[in-house]
């Protein structure tokens, strides 16, 4: 698969691309089904040089599964190879996860946790004035999913939220890790 590589405040040489494209060539062989692979790289204004030069890889895959990482070095070419050694490791946990779902459905305990999330409550205490604008609109494609699927993908990209389309109740759901380390489930009900 042919990478997507962008740049912000670099230059990408001939030499940069394909050391790019080698590297991600092979990620096809660990996830076959691979509908995107974009790498991002980036000079940013870091104090220290070390942290200069970011290298970002987003992976794509049919079911709807996103595996991101970020690395930063000295050099752009160290970031490659520390965030690939990072999106492998992404990879092999992913995978491994998903076997270990094909053979073993939910057990009885997720199910209830699942079942006995508590909802957040909501406070209409809002200021009329707003400070901050909104600066960023993001889109992308949702897949049906589980709740475990969806904490997985939480995982995976290392958020605390994750937003998606709840195969069992065919409604845009939020899974969110809470501070004691176990997740909730934001379900929406419309009066």
């Amino acid at each position: 698969m042919e990478p997507i590589i962008t740049a912000k405040n670099i230059k990408v040489t001939p030499k940069l691309r394909t050391y790019c494209e080698k590297k991600t060539e092979r990620l096809d062989r660990y996830m076959p089904n691979l509908t995107e692979v974009r790498v991002d790289l980036s000079e940013s204004n870091a104090k220290s040089a070390s942290l200069r030069q970011v290298a970002q890889i987003t992976v794509r895959d049919s079911r709807g599964a996103i595996l991101r990482a970020e690395e930063r070095a000295s050099d752009i070419f160290a970031a490659v190879d520390m965030v690939m050694d990072k999106i492998y490791r992404q990879i092999k946990r992913y995978r491994g996860k998903s076997r270990d779902r094909r053979r073993a459905g939910p057990t009885a305990e997720e199910i209830q946790l699942l079942e006995n999330l508590e909802p957040i409550p909501i406070e209409d205490d809002f200021d009329d004035e707003l400070e901050g604008a909104l600066v960023r609109t993001k889109r992308f494609e949702m897949q049906p999913m589980s709740a475990d699927e969806a904490i997985d993908q939480m995982e995976l990209l290392g958020h605390d939220f994750y937003m998606f389309f709840n195969a069992e109740d065919e409604s845009i759901n939020v899974i969110y890790k809470r501070r004691d380390g176990s997740y909730g489930l934001l379900q929406p009900e419309f009066m």
